[in-house]
């Protein structure tokens, strides 16, 4: 549905007139006039209120009697009292009664000094009570999940914690046990709240009875200051809010942005923060010296590496991913293009898309944001699983089939987590992500042959209203002909230019369009303008194997854990004689090849910018100091330069976002500044949208289908995935480390398992063209038959055999070496 229409009403508050959007709740409305009116139960986000603390109650000029003014929506001519005698007795009498039974655990809690159940103590009550009476006790902190520790005593039963788990997340774990004085808040079935947003319920409790158990007392609020940052661990670019106490980060909260993040994060930005501080993260330079990475000096290992890279001369492949900044990016290409004369220089993993479909695909008329996925009639889900991918994409789904009827409709290989949201589900085989884009783009074609799997997705795109959104994954675009689709869909769709519909891209890698746009592929400069084409990510990994290419660059990117043809980039890097790595942690690629290493900054201590996929520049301020001897990357960079011959000179930050800025025309004018707290969309600029390079969407047929299998072959095709817990960052942090025995598995149908004469939990061998690697079997009744889904890319090649195996189970190597470095 489209975005509503905002009026303005007036009313009076406390004999002030306000003027508020109409029909808001008056708790909201009463803020347009400076007046606060105390609540406990009452969260925008969690959508409708349910009046329950009574905390809010005000007097409204012809109500007899008092009101909720967390649940009475705001009307033109409406006159409100909140300093009444009746209010503030009513007030009063509420905060007394919350205080019978809570606990006097002030002094240790760890909201102290920043609940809310103390402020509006002190502000709205009375500050005497009338019982004496001994108060109930619970058994106290009990563990709800591995993350989240709960006070029972403390517990005012506000109800937020449970709506999110039943409204927002829609896990449908949490729910309020037994009745009366003795009712809590526990699970439905007494297992852990282990779910991928459940962090969020102990920032939406306003009295401490959910904690954080990390943090749990590590501070109190006058030891530790807030620092605002960017979360750069997935492509959602959440804002966030960096509790740091003697420079150590101690907390992540989240920093709401409607137009981002909507106030929630996922539990992998929330709880990964333990990993800076690691003594497995890398703090300063290593050499692999006697077969072995020790540890070097900065300058020892800045002089082998420029000497390494001039050896190599031209032969040089560069890889950047992962949180690599817009300036990184920048600096990279540049060195790359004009000091070691290489165009061989990537950011995609799977997208294979030249520079006229890049540029058809990302134009800026085609952009649909975050926000728009909210309010749009219908929502295409196409090859992306959200909560793996982008999981705060799949929160705004959910928000938007439940608040404001979208209509979705999913087609992926892979079930999916929205497929209970969708009207329409669609499953293709794996490795056809963009076979299916094509044959839906040719099927929404006028007089068009509608095939009987996606008539009823064609169908509800064409009915389902006007405004459309088409969130596609970047599997879509590993043949040419994904992204030409896909502009094709669009304007058959008529999307072009018209606010609040488009295309929405979840990239691999959590800054890939700021990447693109700073220069880092092999057909185009910063800006992607034209110039001479090197190669891409997939024929670097071959080029390396036949040893075409003699060194191989990797800033924030590890190919073994994040790329396809894993095989093959076993084989480049193995065959390349040097190997140069910018990382935060050992993995198993860089362990086995790597030569020199370079200590990569973490989140919280990253400058520079980054650009969300709706074009959103957003900037990355440093929390803390640099732990060890880690230098920020845009120095490594200026420094391999310099000895290197370039002309990169660049003493601070923010010079190299200057030249950044001046590069790329699109970003012209922008200023650190100007980006600010909440960044800015570039693309909604008229002048900077008119300095996109024009493309004509090139011609596309539609791609050959995959093998198919037998129906008593015990081969299968194979489609991997990376889950939402996936990454070094979730594997070296401690609070995190429950989740490894989720790791290495391979789900299947019923249907297959029992062809195959398997059962769930069975340990298995699955094979592929580059070997085996044993999982654990787990059966989902929505995989289709003839397909086996793992998590990794240990094997590869687009069948697989699985076959029952015996002996103790061992994860992947890749993910061994990094879950044990």
């Amino acid at each position: 549905m489209p975005r509503p229409e905002i009026k303005q009403v007036t009313f009076s508050i406390d004999g002030r007139e306000v003027t508020a959007p109409e029909n808001i709740m008056l708790v909201d409305g009463a803020k347009y006039g400076d007046v606060e009116i105390p609540v406990f139960c009452y969260e925008p986000k969690l959508g409708q209120p349910v009046g329950a603390c009574r905390m809010c109650l005000v007097e409204i000029e012809g109500i007899p009697k008092l009101q909720t003014a967390c649940s009475t929506p705001v009307k033109d001519g409406m006159v409100v009292h909140t300093q009444t005698e009746r209010v503030k007795v009513a007030q009063q009498a509420v905060v007394e009664f919350l205080l019978i039974n809570h606990p006097l655990d002030c002094p240790v809690c760890d909201k102290g000094g920043e609940c809310p159940l103390q402020d509006i103590s002190f502000g709205w009550g009375g500050g005497r009570s009338r019982f004496i009476e001994p108060k109930r006790h619970f058994e106290k902190p009990i563990a709800l999940s591995p993350l989240i520790a709960i006070d029972r005593e403390r517990c005012i039963l506000c109800y937020r914690c449970v709506r999110f788990s039943q409204e927002l997340s829609e896990d449908y774990q949490l729910v309020f046990q037994e009745r009366g004085a003795h009712t809590f808040v526990g699970t439905f079935d007494g297992h852990p709240y282990v779910a991928p947003f459940s962090g969020n319920i102990t920032e939406l409790c306003p009295v401490g009875a959910l904690t954080s158990q990390p943090y749990r007392f590590r501070a109190r609020p006058w030891d530790i200051e807030g620092a605002g940052g960017v979360c750069t661990l997935c492509p959602g670019q959440c804002n966030v809010t960096f509790t740091v106490r003697d420079e150590r980060v101690l907390r992540v909260l989240s920093r709401d942005h409607e137009e981002v993040d909507d106030g929630w994060l996922c539990d992998r930005g929330r709880f990964s923060y333990q990993a800076i501080h690691v003594d497995e993260r890398i703090t300063t330079p290593l050499i692999r010296d006697g077969g072995e990475l020790r540890p070097a000096t900065w300058e020892r290992a800045l002089d082998e590496a420029a000497a390494a890279l001039k050896r190599a001369g031209g032969n040089v492949g560069v890889l950047a991913g992962g949180g690599t900044s817009n300036e990184e990016g920048f600096l990279a290409q540049k060195l790359a293009r004009e000091t070691l004369g290489t165009n061989d220089i990537d950011s995609r993993v799977y997208d294979a898309s030249g520079r006229e479909a890049t540029l058809a695909l990302n134009d800026p008329a085609l952009q649909a944001t975050v926000s728009d996925l909210e309010f749009a009639h219908t929502v295409l889900v196409l090859g992306v699983e959200p909560v793996d991918d982008m999981p705060i994409v799949d929160l705004r789904l959910r928000k938007g089939v439940r608040r404001r009827r979208v209509n979705l409709a999913i087609a992926t290989s892979r079930p999916s987590s929205l497929d209970a949201n969708a009207k329409q589900v669609v499953r293709f085989a794996p490795g056809d992500e963009s076979r299916a884009a094509a044959l839906l783009a040719d099927a929404l074609k006028p007089g068009a042959d509608v095939p009987e799997q996606l008539a009823e997705v064609v169908a509800q795109l064409r009915d389902g209203g006007e405004d459309v959104v088409i969130v596609y994954g970047e599997k879509v675009l590993a043949d040419p002909a994904g992204a030409a689709a896909l502009v094709s869909l669009a304007d058959t769709l008529n999307l072009r230019g018209r606010a609040g519909v488009g295309l929405f891209g979840v990239p691999s890698s959590s800054n890939a369009r700021g990447l693109r746009e700073a220069g880092v592929v092999p057909f185009a400069g910063p800006g992607l303008s034209a110039g001479p084409a090197g190669r891409s990510t997939n024929e670097i990994a071959q080029a390396a194997a036949d040893g075409e290419i003699s060194a191989l660059w990797l800033l924030g990117v590890d190919p073994l854990e994040t790329h396809p043809q894993r095989a093959l980039w076993d084989a480049g890097l193995e065959r390349a004689s040097t190997v140069i790595a910018h990382a935060g942690y050992l993995t198993a690629g860089i362990i086995e090849h790597a030569t020199i290493v370079f200590p990569a900054e973490s989140h919280a201590e990253h400058e520079g910018t980054i650009t969300h996929t709706d074009g959103r520049v957003q900037r990355l301020r440093q929390a803390i100091s640099r732990v060890g001897d880690v230098r920020a990357g845009w120095w490594v960079l200026a420094e391999l330069s310099a000895r290197l011959g370039g002309d990169i000179r660049a003493l601070t930050g923010p010079q190299v976002s200057q030249q950044l800025f001046a590069a790329v025309p699109f970003y012209n004018g922008l200023t650190l500044d100007l980006i600010g707290g909440k960044g800015i969309r570039w693309v909604l600029d008229e002048s900077a949208a008119a300095a996109w390079p024009t493309a004509d969407a090139p011609a596309y047929s539609t791609p050959e289908a995959g093998p198919g299998v037998g129906g008593t072959d015990s081969r299968l095709r194979l489609g991997t995935y990376r889950s939402v817990w996936s990454g070094p960052e979730v594997a070296n942090s401690p609070a995190l480390q429950f989740l490894k025995a989720n790791r290495a598995r391979v789900e299947l149908s019923p249907t297959d398992a029992q062809r195959l004469g398997l059962f769930d939990g069975d340990k298995v061998a699955v094979g592929g063209d580059s070997g085996s690697v044993q999982a654990t079997v787990s059966l989902r009744a929505a995989i289709p038959a003839g397909s086996a889904f793992l998590e990794s890319n240990a094997v590869d090649g687009p069948l697989v055999e699985i076959r029952k195996s015996s002996g103790s189970l061992e994860p992947p190597a890749a993910e061994a070496a990094a879950l044990n470095s």
